[in-house]
């Protein structure tokens, strides 16, 4: 019996979907056919499978359980968790493989599959098999078994391992996200004070939405922070493999000053190595890890890519504009918005203990924020390439690793298509307000000429 996927919702490094519109059980039964046939033709037999706390993931989760194991694989069942905590469960048990259900950062009716095979990212043509596979019901059949695993004590014991960060006064926001429960078994352990909300995992998202790279998300956080007198707070996405900080004042500490942080202690411990930040990242970042020795490179936005150009490089630590950091320094390679947490504990904490302090010392650039513009799946990769197109003809200096990435002596701006919603993303990044300015032109001038609204303010 063949299935076809809609086509919005293979996407580059996962699959992801509105449930009951483009996404349901019946393609969750799908992917775990195919995903199955892959792990068993790759010499595998044994898959972990964990779901997030949206309330259509139990339903997904059976389905695609279901799909799994009338291939004839077995199946490891984490029950409720977030990802990295599915990830951990790839990395230490003895499996070959892992799928975990989750809507991430999007609205509530998203849905959808992040998926690890033998230790490596499964993305790009990986998903796009999952397509062919089930068009052709090319699937490998068998009887497989099911067996539940708690894993959320081992996982939170090894996030604090060797920790040495200090005691400081924290407060921490789940975002009614699966990382909830993880937060309050962790916060039992660490040394110090610890004020939390919204760790009470709900799919409905009632008090934000669980994306922290929005500043308008944060702003119970900001609020705690203030009221409590607290040094500083995190704020995690919908599956907590994302991180948002405040300092004591309320100020955003932005995902790739966080990168920056970070970056000291391990470049110590790593003299020379390579350091990965997407292409959203300030040109802040990329003089900071050459001034502290290391090496910086600029990788595509995904955290599937990025987890792949680390092993490529032997890259100790990357990370993303999103949140999104990877630790591959005394940790798995995979991103983990608590255990990033945890190392800029650390890390603050190394550097005098003042995350104020610290983000006061960083360079002034004056950038936007991240800009997203309406456009549909198959304009907004049109509309990249009707861009490039015009910059190449006016020989503009382009990085088109990821999008378009146009550099000037005012500074630098970015266009491209996001992999997991219809929208195009921006941004811009100036010495001065002055200088952003006439970069924000530049990006309206191309958005206007290929019909898309401008940007209306760069605040």
């Amino acid at each position: 019996m063949s299935h076809k996927f809609d086509p919005t919702i293979l996407r580059e490094y996962d699959i992801r979907g509105i449930v009951g519109e483009t996404l349901g059980p019946d393609d969750a039964y799908a992917i775990g056919r195919g995903f199955a046939t892959r792990l068993l033709r790759a010499g595998g037999h044994r898959v972990a499978v964990g779901y997030d706390g949206r309330t259509s993931s139990p339903t997904l989760a059976r389905a695609l359980i279901k799909g799994l194991t009338e291939s004839g694989v077995n199946v490891v069942n984490i029950g409720m968790a977030s990802t990295p905590m599915l990830y951990f469960a790839e990395a230490t048990l003895k499996v070959d493989g892992g799928v975990q259900i989750t809507g991430s950062h999007n609205p509530a009716e998203y849905n959808g599959f992040k998926m690890v095979l033998k230790h490596n990212s499964f993305f790009g043509k990986d998903i796009r098999d999952i397509g062919i596979l089930a068009e052709k019901s090319d699937w490998e059949k068998g009887r497989g078994g099911v067996e539940t695993a708690d894993i959320i004590e081992p996982y939170v014991n090894r996030l604090l391992q060797g920790y040495e960060g200090g005691v400081f006064r924290i407060g921490w926001d789940a975002g009614n996200g699966a990382g909830g429960p993880v937060i309050e078994k962790l916060i039992k352990k660490l040394p110090g004070e610890h004020h939390v909300i919204y760790t009470d995992v709900d799919g409905s998202f009632p008090n934000h939405h669980p994306d922290p790279t929005v500043e308008a998300n944060l702003e119970d956080l900001k609020n705690l922070v203030k009221e409590e007198k607290l040094d500083f707070g995190f704020a995690f996405d919908g599956d907590a493999d994302r991180i948002g900080a405040v300092d004591s004042e309320g100020h955003v500490i932005w995902g790739d000053q966080i990168l920056a942080i970070l970056a000291a202690p391990v470049l110590k411990r790593h003299p020379n190595a390579t350091i990965i930040a997407d292409v959203k990242a300030s040109q802040a970042l990329f003089d900071r890890v050459k001034e502290l020795g290391g090496k910086p490179l600029m990788g595509r936005t995904g955290h599937s890519l990025i987890k792949t150009l680390m092993k490529e490089t032997n890259s100790p630590l990357a990370g993303e504009m999103s949140g999104h950091i990877f630790f591959a320094d005394q940790w798995f390679g995979f991103d983990d918005g608590i255990y990033a947490a945890i190392r800029l504990i650390s890390a603050i904490n190394d550097m005098g203990g003042s995350l104020t302090k610290i983000r006061k010392a960083m360079p002034k650039m004056v950038n936007t924020p991240e800009l997203r513009f309406q456009a549909s799946e198959t304009r907004k990769f049109a509309v990249i390439g009707e861009v490039l197109g015009r910059l190449t003809a006016e020989n503009a200096d382009v990085n088109t690793i990821d999008g378009v990435r146009v550099t000037t002596k005012d500074g630098w701006w970015l266009l491209r298509a996001s992999n997991t919603q219809d929208v195009l993303v921006a941004r811009a990044e100036g010495r001065d307000q002055a200088a952003l300015d006439r970069l924000i032109a530049q990006l309206n001038d191309q958005l206007k000429k290929s019909g898309i609204e401008p940007v209306t303010t760069t605040h």
